[in-house]
């Protein structure tokens, strides 16, 4: 059984109320140093102290401040160095990243996650350590069919390196460590527009994967929770529902503490883990919420269910692979979103054209149906549809990238939920197919995968066509609902829900069946890698 145990302190259930509340490490600040201009002030509260640890000629050393400033100098290196890896995929989610990973293990290549941008799996930097390797690799897999294999080679010639100014001082360091006696920290970001964060716990600035840095924010798990159940479902939504949410943000939390283990973290604070704002805009029923649903996690067979949840789904929720790579949850799967029996799944499933034409037909009867992205219509014309995913191919060093126009878009293949699995692109130099959730990582326009393509044809300066001749196609309407994967809990059904008076766990197993609430342990197993089991 492939499950996996992640260090958590504190992790005893002999600590009592303390086992409930693990500290988790999030990256606030993913990749400082990716502009030469990053800056971050971080600050004590008024009356407080920061105290900075970090390590002078092996020796560890500490500083005391109010206030610090954390900037970037570029260092020229001695010589250009080559940079490169061997990208085995690339993905819009982890979720499809991670099945990538474990397929290409399978194969016998040992594979790492990253996210410089978006996914990718890479063949291990370690294993595949000089650019001869690399290469055979990457012609080896491309003669074994594997035509999206490339080797992104840089080669670079200065890097930023890292430095904080307190007292008066300037220091360059790679790590530093920053605690307050309160426990709150202020973090200040410029940009446009500048952004300012507090941070409950403690922070460290490490480097990362990339050659830049990371802002890790230590944090106890329901502190964390403060800084994500506000924004992930609002202080206004109803009390069952807030409750919902900060069972489902923490178990999530405590599943996916693997996303970031090349940088050495454990989750983002965006929305490719879940928001998280740190105690800025913290509400009081929220923490309510928080305090009430303290330590309770959703599991099934004492492992931590994989508690997907999105804004709005249309009025059918979706299985796990309906949108991503991977095999099902059992408790993942295609739920009719009302309480009315407004449509039967299995009598009518959504797989075939007419079907999702009359089910995105219908706007009343939802629990969602008051929401403005519950239905939808948005266009694209071909030249950008062309543009998007010229862009997209050549990212990936894929063989159509110099295709120059977009002929025809072809729905080839629904799932029961009606979301298009297949999505295929005729180009003037061959036919592209788009899989899953990388067809709204290519399309402007549709905010899901549940939608059917309205052709778009060019007027005529009369208004008529002419006889015998083919009108002019010039792009797509994109007709259709929801808002996000709508895979799990959709949020804004959850709030009719809990206006009709259903409580938390019936909300929970309305969206999961066959799941189970219980207090987080130390017998839970946190994921268990389903291709091993």
């Amino acid at each position: 059984m492939g499950g996996i145990a992640i260090a958590l302190t504190p992790w005893s259930v002999a600590q009592g109320q303390a086992a409930q509340n693990p500290i988790i490490e999030v990256g606030v600040v993913q990749r400082f140093g990716e502009n030469q201009g990053d800056g971050l002030t971080i600050e004590a509260l008024a009356g407080e102290q920061l105290t900075l640890t970090f390590s002078t000629h092996g020796q560890t050393q500490t500083v005391t401040t109010p206030k610090l400033v954390l900037g970037l100098v570029p260092e020229a290196l001695p010589e250009a160095q080559l940079r490169e890896r061997v990208v085995l995929s690339t993905h819009r989610s982890f979720e499809s990243a991670e099945h990538s990973a474990q397929e290409w293990r399978q194969r016998g290549i040992d594979p790492e996650i990253a996210q410089p941008d978006g996914w990718e799996v890479w063949a291990n930097r370690e294993v595949y350590a000089t650019p001869l390797v690399r290469r055979l690799l990457v012609n080896d897999l491309r003669d074994q069919g594997f035509a999206e294999v490339f080797l992104d080679s840089r080669v670079i010639s200065q890097v930023p390196k890292a430095f904080f100014e307190a007292n008066g001082y300037r220091y360059h360091r790679e790590t530093l460590d920053i605690r307050a006696s309160s426990g709150r920290i202020r973090v200040h970001k410029g940009g446009s527009p500048p952004v300012t964060r507090l941070y409950g716990g403690s922070l460290r600035l490490q480097p990362n994967t990339y050659g830049t840095y990371t802002l890790v924010n230590d944090v106890p798990i329901e502190t964390y929770l403060r800084g994500v159940v506000p924004h992930e479902i609002g202080p206004g939504a109803p009390m069952p529902a807030i409750e919902a949410q900060a069972i489902l943000a923490r178990t999530y939390a405590l599943r996916n503490l693997r996303r970031f283990e090349i940088d050495d973290y454990q989750l983002c604070a965006d929305t490719q883990c879940q928001v998280y704002w740190g105690l800025g805009g913290t509400a009081t029923n929220t923490d309510q919420a928080i305090r009430a649903t303290q330590g309770q996690v959703l599991t099934y067979e004492d492992e931590l269910v994989d508690a997907l949840y999105s804004s709005t789904t249309g009025g059918v929720t979706a299985a796990f692979s309906d949108v991503w790579n991977g095999p099902d949850r059992p408790y993942l799967r295609s739920v009719v979103d009302s309480v009315q029996g407004v449509w039967n799944l299995n009598q009518f499933p959504l797989n075939n054209e007419d079907s999702i034409r009359a089910f995105l037909a219908l706007d009343e009867g939802f629990n969602e149906d008051t929401w403005r992205l519950f239905r939808w219509r948005y266009e694209s014309g071909l030249a950008e549809i062309a543009q998007d995913l010229k862009g997209y191919l050549g990212r990936r060093q894929h063989p159509l990238a110099h295709l120059t126009q977009v002929l025809e878009l072809r729905v080839a293949e629904r799932a029961t939920s009606g979301r298009v699995q297949v999505l295929e692109i005729e180009t003037d130099v061959g036919v592209v197919s788009l899989e899953k959730d990388e067809i709204v990582r290519v399309m402007a326009a549709p905010r899901s995968l549940l939608f059917y393509l309205e052709p778009i044809y060019a007027e005529t300066s009369d208004g008529n066509s002419s006889p015998g001749v083919a009108p002019q196609l010039t792009g797509y309407g994109f007709v259709g609902g929801g808002w996000g994967h709508g895979v799990g809990m959709s949020q804004t059904g959850s709030y009719r829900l809990g206006n009709l008076g259903w409580s938390h766990d019936r909300i929970l197993h309305f969206y999961y069946p066959g799941t189970t609430l219980q207090p987080f342990n130390n017998a839970l197993t946190l994921w268990r890698d389903p291709l091993q089991d």
